[in-house]
């Protein structure tokens, strides 16, 4: 059995000239691009292993050659969100284990690590934002009649060149240079600790999100699939943890082995040079002084925060100078041992209040970085917008002139416009960018973010935003105007909402969408939101335009300063 897999790229030269580098290629699914990147980490099964060979084959035939495969009837397709009264929450990270914190908790409900580590949170149900009486299910008197989900890839390895290896280097180090190291206390562990982290790939519990997210979508969406005329085409980047987390989630979403045959799959070049709506390039964010905003903003709180914790642990290991910046690489260690081992002695070292801090360090971090911000965020998710203009209203793209990838989306085959369930993999980046870009204003309403202090009324959080397994969801509706609370609406109008790790996101900052218990918007309204915000984002200008950020809290739209802005784009 095979997938069929296309992967496609368009350089990114002009928007009037463009540069086509198409493969198509039927392949094994479980084949990688060659724009996958680094893949090392430990080899299972072990090269040459002799119960791999072809020559024992005949000793392991398949199901099909065994037979005897007792009753095989197909139930009906599922449409939980439709049917149900109540809904499901994902609420843990099984079989992780949920780190314990150093000394007593402060809080008067049960505090969550897991929950606490920003965008390397696993994802988790987001219990609100705002709208108090709404829920993922469909309201009553409604009809779903299609979809969109926009998903993160599931936990990885850390980035290439972060911290977590740094810090291993640094104690790494002084045995080269023949000093050591000797830890006591809390830091004990540390004398015997070795780094066995891969590097960007996913983990065996990343796998499992994107199973677990198939599942849960064919359960809550299921019935959809009977509206397809021809075999449904989902999208990823080329990244190897972008792959894996597509075909996993597939695997969970038609099952094994059908999703083989059951689904088609688009794979984007991701890599400079390409247009990729799913992963994109925006030479502004190279800047240090545009692109570091994020980054320096996270820095001078990670000095604020962590120097209590800079005074318990700095006594309790000799022969290394401790910095804030390597209990920072601690708190990411944790994060990321927990994803891929299970669990960290690193969780232990910290107080519930030090991470709370390393969350916010994080929400700084994509805030300044790759939120309302930066002046790059909108036009890095306004081709993500360009595309869903394009499948609500079926209407091919006209103008490729933002990240848009015109090898896709001029074709029918590659781009449909017509399914009723779509399905997008792209990254934490990206998919903040996007939300920016839809103007869901209602996330940003307590920003710009302080460095010195946590605002007690607080609405932007990584963690709920873009953590591991992060899921945007629009569901399209025919409802009667009984289910409204807006007089606006006419019998049997078609309706959009979106909801985002399951809580229903307020319309607010969307030009038109009326106040709605639901969370619901005349998909008319809804369109012509989102076409008055593709004209508003100047794509070129915000990625390539020559602008500088005097004071980064002045910028709270995701755009460049108003004053610095083309006329045409000033709106």
């Amino acid at each position: 059995m095979t997938l069929t897999v296309f992967v496609l790229g368009l350089f990114a030269v002009t928007h009037a000239q463009h540069v086509c580098a198409v493969q198509w290629v039927e392949r094994a699914a479980s084949a990688a691009s060659s724009f996958a990147g680094e893949t090392t980490s430990a080899v299972f099964p072990v090269p040459n292993a002799t119960n791999a060979a072809s020559e024992y084959d005949s000793f392991f035939p398949d199901a099909s050659a065994v037979g005897f495969a007792g009753p095989t009837p197909t139930g009906d397709e599922a449409e939980l969100i439709a049917t149900a009264t109540s809904f499901p929450k994902v609420t843990d990270a099984l079989p992780l284990v949920n780190p314990s914190t150093f000394g007593e908790t402060n809080s008067s409900e049960p505090f969550d690590v897991l929950h606490s580590l920003g965008n390397l949170s696993p994802m988790f149900s987001v219990d609100t934002f705002g709208l108090d009486n709404a829920n993922m299910l469909i309201p009553q008197g409604c009809e779903l009649t299609q979809v969109h989900l926009l998903h993160r890839h599931g936990a990885r390895y850390p980035t290439s060149g972060s911290l977590p290896a740094a810090f291993a280097t640094k104690l790494h180090n002084t045995t080269i240079n023949g000093t050591g190291f000797t830890a006591t206390g809390n830091l004990t562990f540390l004398n015997t600790w070795t780094y066995r982290l891969g590097a960007e790939i996913l983990t065996p519990f990343g796998r499992q999100q994107l199973f677990d997210l198939g599942v849960s979508f064919r359960v809550k969406y299921g019935e959809l699939l009977k509206d397809f005329t021809g075999l449904p085409v989902f999208r990823t980047t080329s990244e190897e943890r972008m792959v894996q987390s597509a075909l996993n989630f597939a695997a969970g979403f038609f099952g094994i082995p059908d999703y083989q045959t059951n689904y088609r799959q688009v794979i984007t070049i991701e890599n400079d040079g390409f247009n990729n709506s799913l992963a994109v390039n925006c030479a502004n964010q190279d800047k240090p002084e545009i692109g570091g905003i994020g980054s320096a903003a996270a820095s001078k709180w990670r000095d604020v925060y962590l120097q209590d914790a800079l005074a318990r642990l700095a006594p309790q290991i000799e022969g290394v100078n401790l910095t804030t910046n390597d209990l920072l690489s601690m708190q990411e260690l944790c994060a990321y041992e927990a994803v891929a081992l299970g669990y960290s002695a690193f969780c232990d070292l910290f107080t519930e209040e030090e991470w709370k801090g390393f969350n916010y360090l994080l929400d700084l971090e994509f805030w300044y970085g790759s939120g309302p911000g930066n002046p790059t965020t909108a036009a890095v998710g306004i081709g993500y917008v360009q595309e869903l203009i394009a499948r609500l209203t079926q209407t091919p793209i006209a103008v490729h002139n933002t990240s848009t990838n015109a090898t896709i989306t001029d074709s029918n085959i590659t781009f449909p416009l017509d399914q009723p369930i779509f399905v997008d993999a792209s990254h934490d980046t990206d998919i903040s960018a996007i939300v920016v870009a839809m103007n869901f204003t209602s996330l940003n309403a307590n920003g710009p973010l302080p460095t010195d202090h946590i605002p007690g009324n607080q609405t932007y959080f990584s963690n709920r935003i873009a953590p591991f397994a992060t899921q945007l969801v629009g569901q399209v509706m025919i409802c009667p105007s009984s289910s409204s609370s807006s007089p606006q609406q006419n019998e049997n109008e078609k309706q959009i909402r979106w909801l985002l790790n399951d809580a229903v996101l307020p319309l607010t900052g969307i030009a038109g969408c009326p106040e709605d218990a639901n969370g619901l918007c005349p998909l008319d309204t809804f369109v012509s939101a989102m076409q008055t915000r593709l004209a508003e984002v100047d794509f070129a200008f915000d990625c390539t335009g020559n602008y500088t950020v005097p004071d980064p809290d002045l910028i709270t739209d995701g755009r460049p300063p108003a004053d610095q802005r083309p006329s045409s784009s000033s709106v």
